[in-house]
């Protein structure tokens, strides 16, 4: 069975504890100067899935691994403590991402897009996009090690990884709308989060059309 086939058997059967490998990242041939002059927030998507290689390439430049001996990844943490856990909403469910194995684990079967825009203070079109990205931490990784002053340091991380995810987005010619506006304990609940807090939404999309507008 093809790779791509045993994934889909994976997702349609759910995928319980297993840890589901992705495809390796592919680099694009954009240029870091080209993303960041395109770069916009979009808030209109197309209501069209996004590919598995798509969603490998987005999950390792916001927190995969580049350093295989020493565990780098691919955002900068303070005292490579990193404190991030990656969560990503589609039509097939809910899924956290892996980084040690670049692989995701299924924890919800049910499409919680509308939910997450709900607690996004009802901006809707945050369910229109493929995939949903929520970026939680565990403040203690890093407080632990530098005390009150690890909080500014995972703020800090957050943006970096955030960073990363809107370039790439560009670069393999998609969309997407940083957001900070959300109701904390209402997406706590609805991720089924514990010593996690979400600190950022990300919508990832295909574009409905070319846009000027955003920041």
């Amino acid at each position: 069975m093809h790779f791509v086939g045993l994934l889909f058997f994976i997702w349609t059967t759910g995928a319980g504890d297993m840890v589901i490998k992705l495809p390796s990242p592919e680099f694009t041939n954009k240029s870091i100067e080209e993303c960041i002059q395109a770069r916009r927030s979009i808030r209109a998507f197309k209501e069209k899935a996004l590919s598995l290689q798509e969603i490998s390439n987005i999950l390792w430049v916001a927190q995969g691994v580049t350093d295989k001996a020493r565990g780098y990844r691919a955002a900068p943490s303070a005292g490579a403590t990193y404190p991030l856990i990656l969560y990503y909403a589609t039509k097939r469910g809910l899924f956290k991402y892996i980084p040690e194995s670049h692989g995701i684990k299924q924890t919800m079967e049910k499409d919680l897009r509308k939910d997450i825009a709900k607690a996004g203070l009802n901006q809707m079109f945050i369910a229109d996009a493929g995939m949903v990205i929520v970026i939680t931490a565990q403040f203690e990784n890093t407080t632990g090690r530098y005390g009150e002053r690890g909080v500014r340091y995972v703020h800090n991380e957050v943006g970096h990884c955030a960073q990363n995810i809107h370039l790439e987005a560009v670069a393999l010619g998609l969309a997407s709308v940083p957001i900070g506006a959300f109701h904390d304990d209402e997406l706590k609940e609805l991720l089924e989060l514990d010593q996690e807090e979400p600190l950022y939404i990300i919508p990832v999309g295909y574009p409905k059309k070319k846009q000027k507008l955003g920041r």
